[in-house]
């Protein structure tokens, strides 16, 4: 029961990611609202999540794991609710934050619950059980968030999430058992240098091509400035916040894991993998619904490949891979995601089957085929003590990327090719994740250098 809850609520943050994007046309047709806006309403969910979920794993081990999950839920049903009944672009992204910064609660401490609950010989089995879950729903959100859009409107995309709330927290009330709590401090000031340092990477991104379109239309250099000036400060931040960690004694990324090349190099491969996918998730819908004049259901319908690759073959693959290893799937996953890329961008003009169906199928595929061993590389690469950390940093790890793909995304959309330019930097960012899994050292030899250092 304590897994399933885990599984629910889990599953409202993943949900909301991947279900949302195919409900832009219609939002985005319903506000008036322009391409900036519409980003912000992806971003300001991924810059919450991303930059306050090693904040929300230290809220766990202080003040129980069971009592945070619980919390985070209600807190996520009360901002899922405000954005449905957003009269505006302004008050959706400002509920868009509040959700963001609750699901940075609710995904760290259902996989820290599930830890804590399980013994070490079960553990394994639950947390599979609970990553197949998450592969499911996250693959299953374009399909449902086209019907409800098609049905009923976008804000029943929002309208789910608190039914599985209030199931959540039922079940946690009853079957949850006795919190325990690590004393640790906040790492307050480490998150607000993180988050402001993205939020104005992400700005600086988004501007990309409207701020070109700007500068020819009236031939003023004042938003070019402004976004050198705001790239410039991301990149300063992003410093000082590599500088404080190494002196704050409560950090968010230890130097130890910085220091384990494995570790760093399976983050590195999930930043590009990620923001691969993130990048075709935003243009994808846009060509349906735009150019195709697919309905919002149709729209969805197009991911079911992608979803039953996932969904259907994420365990077979992970079983696999531990009997042959995890490496030559971690570079033949990214490499497979690329040429679905490519295949889409070249195919653009060609029937739907061709074009989309048949590569989505292959990216379904190649997804299936990397993300139970990455997930399973990225806690072995570290010490038993330190697998919850590393944990909460590759799944923050993830939604940096996947802010940083949605950015990139919304900046190339506005040129007359966005769609072919997008989905080829797609497949570049693909390849070099696989570079960047086929250059860590074994697994092994990170665990004993990991040691040394402590």
């Amino acid at each position: 029961m304590v897994l399933t809850a885990c599984v629910l609520a889990s599953s409202m943050a993943f949900i909301d990611g991947t279900a949302l994007p195919v409900a832009l046309p219609r939002l985005r047709a319903d506000f008036g609202a322009d391409i900036a806006a519409v980003q912000w309403i992806l971003n300001g969910y991924m810059l919450a999540l991303a930059s306050l979920t090693l904040i929300g794993g230290a809220l766990a081990d202080v003040y129980g794991k069971a009592r945070m999950l619980a919390l985070g839920c209600v807190l996520f049903g009360l901002a899922s609710a405000a954005c449905a009944l957003a009269p505006s672009p302004v008050w959706l992204i400002a509920a868009r934050v509040a959700q963001g910064a609750a699901a940075a609660i609710v995904t760290p401490a259902s996989l820290a619950l599930i830890g804590a609950t399980y013994p070490r010989a079960e553990r394994n089995q639950a947390i599979g059980v609970w990553a197949a879950a998450s592969a499911l729903t996250t693959a299953a959100g374009p399909v449902l968030g086209g019907w409800l859009t098609e049905a009923f409107g976008w804000p029943f995309v929002f309208w789910i999430n608190p039914p599985l709330a209030i199931v959540a927290v039922g079940i946690l009330l009853v079957f949850a058992p006795k919190d325990s709590r690590i004393p640790r401090q906040f790492d307050v000031i480490g998150a607000a240098i993180l988050a402001s340092a993205l939020g104005a990477l992400a700005w600086a991104l988004s501007q990309i091509g409207p701020s070109e379109a700007r500068v020819a239309a009236d031939g003023s250099g004042g938003t070019t400035t402004a976004l050198v000036v705001a790239t410039g400060l991301g990149i300063a931040g992003l410093a000082v916040y590599a500088i404080w960690e190494r002196r704050s004694a409560d950090p968010m990324t230890p130097p130890r894991l910085v220091e384990n090349r494995a570790f760093l190099g399976l983050n590195v491969a999930t930043v590009m993998i990620y923001a691969g996918i993130s990048i075709m998730f935003f243009v994808l819908p846009f060509d349906l619904i735009d150019r195709r004049a697919l309905s919002s259901t149709d729209a969805g319908l197009a991911f079911l490949p992608f979803t039953l690759g996932v969904g259907l073959l994420s365990n077979v693959f992970g079983g696999l891979a531990d009997r042959t290893g995890g490496r030559p799937m971690l570079i033949a996953g990214p490499v497979g995601a690329a040429l679905a890329y490519v295949w889409m961008a070249l195919a653009q003009n060609e029937a739907l089957m061709l074009a989309v169906i048949i590569p989505m199928a292959l990216l379904g595929l190649s997804f299936a085929v990397l993300v139970a061993p990455l997930t399973a590389s990225v806690i072995s690469s570290v010490d038993q003590a330190d697998e919850g950390l590393a944990s909460g940093v590759n799944n923050a790890a993830s939604r940096i990327a996947q802010l940083a793909g949605a950015a990139m995304a919304a900046g190339v959309a506005s040129f007359e090719s966005g769609y072919e330019v997008g989905l080829f930097v797609a497949a570049a960012t693909s390849v070099c994740g696989a570079f960047a899994a086929a250059a860590m050292p074994t697994l092994a030899a990170a665990k004993v250098e990991s040691s040394g250092e402590a």
